[in-house]
Formats: structure tokens, C-alpha cells, sequence
């Protein structure tokens, strides 16, 4: 199966001068867990995830304490959102992409996710375009209907 057949079309994506807040509500509205950034010229440029917005609200040195206790502070975090609508999601966004073609197949792209340890993936043309999106659960999906576990 190649990603064609089960890549979504509708990619919904932002601009790396949107506003990190306005990003963040369409992740909620949507109840997405990432966007691909695109340039003037329809160019993907970065992915903006959740991921990248609970980095920004955590402190920096939590990835070097790991499962230490961090004592959560609601002033801290109200700050950090305020600071939001002031930045720009070239700021926080992912700059190091990884993209597929069309073409790709479907084991293929699930070692892609696996190895590069990201949850969707962004479909793009030789133009480097974005014509469509996978997540893992497209994935899922696409090898339970391969073994007729859920749609025999």
C-alpha cells in the first residue's frame, strides 16, 4: 500500500510568522497534535507540535533532571502562555523536518515514524509542497484493514 491511498488531503497549516498562541488554538480546536509550517510559496519550513509548546512551558533544565519532582507553579505557567501571544511560531517550531513522498509505502513510512520517533508525517510533492499528512493511527489503521482486523 503507498501512502497515497490513506494520506489526509485537507492540511490544515500555518505560516512561520503566525502568532504561537493562534497555533496552539488551532492544535485545540482541531484536537491535533501538530502543524506543518509553510512558507510564502507553500514550502514546508518546520512542524509546530505540542510537544514544542509544552517545552516552552516547562524550564529548560527539566530534559536534564528527568523524573525529579518539578513543583508546579500556575503563575509560572499563565506567564509563559502571556508570553505566547508575543512570539512567533518560527520561534518554537521544529526547523529540521522529515518528509515523504506520495510514493512512499506504507512499512516504509512506519519506519520512518519508528526511527525518527515522530507521530505524523508530512506528505510532499518534488516541490516540496505539502500535499497531505499522516499519523500514526493513519498508519494503524491502514495495517489493521491490510489484515481485515477491523474491516474485513
Amino acid at each position: 500500500m503507498k501512502i497515497r491511498e490513506i494520506m489526509a488531503t485537507n492540511v490544515v497549516s500555518i505560516k512561520p510568522d503566525d502568532n504561537v498562541l493562534d497555533a496552539l488554538i488551532i492544535l485545540l480546536k482541531r484536537e491535533i497534535s501538530g502543524l506543518p509550517v509553510m512558507d510564502a510559496q507553500g514550502k514546508l519550513v518546520g512542524m509546530f507540535t505540542e510537544k514544542d509548546i509544552i517545552s516552552a512551558i516547562l524550564p529548560s533544565y527539566i530534559k536534564k533532571v528527568g523524573k525529579f519532582i518539578y513543583e508546579e507553579n500556575p503563575k509560572s505557567t499563565k506567564k509563559k502562555f502571556s508570553e505566547f501571544s508575543a512570539m512567533k511560531v518560527s520561534q518554537l517550531m521544529r526547523h529540521e523536518v522529515i518528509a515523504t513522498s506520495e510514493e512512499t509505502t506504507l512499512c516504509e513510512a512506519a519506519r520512518i515514524m519508528l526511527t525518527q520517533n515522530i507521530r505524523r508525517l508530512p506528505i510532499v510533492d518534488k516541490a516540496g509542497t505539502v500535499v497531505g499528512m499522516i499519523a500514526r493511527g493513519d498508519v494503524l489503521s491502514a495495517f489493521a484493514k491490510e489484515a481485515e482486523v477491523l474491516f474485513p
